[in-house]
């Protein structure tokens, strides 16, 4: 196995908490993610608004399979996917990886399945970095407060690219050190 191999399989754990199973997200995963992902109000404080329409969601399903860091998220209960989330931009010499475009189906909003999909995603990612970032959009409110209760530090504000567009982003940043509230 090569490194990048190994890299690979690193980012694409399978991860297991009381209320979610998080799996590398496959090609197979389309239609049940895209079901997850169809509703308008999900998306609406992202910068991009119009996932859930079947051609904008296909292109962030396939940015998301081409990262090779993709998760679905399974909801263990009914074994249904109900969102995905992605670890991106690992940088072995900054010791950083970004962890984002956190998504869930809205019946499973109110803290702690998302608490929990942080929870598995970050005590993974600390086992092989010292700071985790993520890029949320200034508008969505709902992100930000959630980073802030587990305790993400806003760093600053950045343009990076968003299916294939700049795009502005506030910069969260956390090591072990800043978690709270979340049981790694």
């Amino acid at each position: 196995m090569s490194n990048r191999d190994h890299m690979d399989c690193f980012w694409q754990p399978t991860l297991r908490g009381d209320l979610v199973l998080l799996r590398p997200l496959t090609m197979d995963d389309f239609e049940a993610l895209f079901l997850a992902a169809s509703d308008p109000l999900i998306w609406a404080q992202h910068s991009a608004k119009n996932r859930y329409k079947r051609d904008e969601f296909s292109g962030f399903f396939e940015s998301a399979i081409a990262c090779r860091g993709a998760l679905a998220v399974i909801d263990r209960e009914s074994g249904r996917v109900i969102g995905s989330s992605r670890y991106y931009e690992h940088d072995p010499q900054a010791s950083s990886v970004v962890i984002g475009y956190t998504f869930l189906e809205r019946a499973f909003w109110g803290g702690r399945f998302n608490a929990e999909v942080k929870s598995l995603m970050l005590g993974h990612a600390f086992a092989k970095v010292e700071i985790v970032q993520f890029h949320v959009s200034p508008g969505n409110v709902r992100s930000r407060r959630a980073l802030e209760r587990i305790g993400a530090r806003v760093h600053g504000d950045a343009m990076v690219q968003v299916d294939g567009k700049p795009s502005e982003r506030v910069i969260y940043v956390m090591t072990p050190g800043d978690v709270r509230n979340v049981a790694l």
